[in-house]
């Protein structure tokens, strides 16, 4: 079964930190990337879409309170918050401003890694289901795999991305800019080439499988909608 490995974006100042995480997420089956910034990260954080982002709040350009404030403005990815502040306010002004977890500088690699799990498990349970299936095609979400008929069905990241909002909005219409908020970030809502590239894409896919083209029905002037029968 084709795995799409989630992506995990780490922002931090520190060389030496960011050498540390990433060789403790790789041999987990992480894709990683790093910002060295608030700024680089969120970015970073738009146009990666990461499933999960392990923040520094000692950043050189803004406190990382303000990046997980931003972040939280338009998207819902985990944040897990790695920090060498340990005082008890610290952590409660991070969890209040919407941060999934708080763990203090030094840490064990595999307390990190259950907690990311953790983290990433809460967030697919309040978004979506464990399982979809729509017309034979199967979305697994905690695994992030797609079958049609017992068979893996090759996506690239953007593209189950885009699937899998328009799956779990079965039916309802999407407006472009909504999708390409959520799916590529609050600087791309005037991209709508992003778009329709990636429907084109999708609709390829799906009907190579024998799906129906129209699948996914584009509302003139509107949207996009995932038809739910």
């Amino acid at each position: 079964m084709s795995l799409i490995r989630p992506i995990a974006l780490i922002i931090d100042d520190e060389i030496p930190m960011r050498r540390l995480l990433r060789i403790s997420l790789e041999p987990a089956n992480y894709q990683v990337f790093e910002a060295a910034t608030g700024e680089s990260g969120l970015i970073e954080a738009a146009t990666r879409k990461p499933d999960v982002i392990l923040l520094d709040l000692g950043l050189p350009d803004m406190d990382g309170l303000a990046v997980l404030k931003r972040l939280r403005e338009w998207a819902t990815i985990p944040v897990v918050i790695l920090s060498v502040r340990d005082q008890a306010d610290e952590k409660v002004a991070a969890l209040d401003a919407g941060a999934d977890d708080y763990i203090t500088k030094p840490f064990h690699a595999d307390e990190l890694l259950a907690r990311l799990r953790v983290a990433q498990r809460h967030a697919a349970s309040k978004s979506a289901p464990a399982l979809l299936d729509l017309h034979g095609l199967l979305l697994d979400f905690s695994q992030r795999t797609v079958t049609y008929k017992g068979k893996p069905v090759d996506l690239t990241p953007t593209e189950y991305a885009l699937l899998r909002l328009l799956a779990i909005n079965a039916g309802k219409v999407l407006t472009q800019a909504y999708i390409l908020r959520t799916v590529w970030g609050p600087r791309n809502e005037e991209h709508s080439q992003y778009l329709r590239v990636y429907i084109s894409h999708l609709r390829t896919k799906l009907s190579a499988l024998g799906l129906p083209n129209e699948m996914i029905k584009t509302e003139t002037g509107i949207g996009y909608r995932l038809m739910s029968s």
